[in-house]
């Protein structure tokens, strides 16, 4: 592929840009699926474990959640872009619930950018993600790093 198409380039990550994106409606059967392949705790699985527990009422795994955000992701910029992969999430919480029916929405925020020193084609950009319900309620929080390649390199 011609990483010279992409939309999105590390010079696109300035400190401080905000992209919101979502509508990504959360389906019973797509809960109970994940967590039967993935996450099998009957919270997860059976109403009446889950309407028992902690969370009163069914609810998608934590990590379904962290799923359907990356495809938000993918989907909204990272599939358009010159990623280059990450090197990983920190502070990764789980707020609320996330329940069958919810619309999730999303807030990245660029906290950080800056040039790798070992690889000049390529630009660090630390976000951090805000994850909504339909209610505005926040349900998820994350920071991470994306890798990103340049435009014009220092020394290309």
């Amino acid at each position: 592929m011609d990483e010279t198409k992409k939309t999105y380039a590390f010079e696109d990550f300035p400190v401080g840009a905000v992209r919101e994106f979502g509508g990504r409606q959360v389906g019973r059967e797509e809960v109970l699926a994940f967590a039967a392949a993935y996450d099998p705790q009957p919270l997860h699985l059976d109403e009446a474990a889950a309407n028992a527990s902690i969370l009163g009422g069914l609810s998608a795994s934590g990590w379904h959640t962290c799923a359907m955000v990356m495809r938000m992701m993918c989907d909204n910029y990272l599939l358009d872009s010159t990623s280059q992969g990450s090197p990983g999430i920190d502070n990764l919480r789980w707020l609320k619930p996330v329940r069958p029916g919810d619309t999730l929405n999303v807030r990245m925020t660029v906290l950080e950018a800056r040039e790798s020193k070992s690889r000049p084609q390529i630009g660090l950009v630390r976000s951090s993600w805000a994850v909504f319900n339909q209610h505005g309620e926040q349900v998820l929080s994350m920071e991470g790093w994306g890798m990103f390649g340049r435009r014009h390199p220092a020394g290309a």
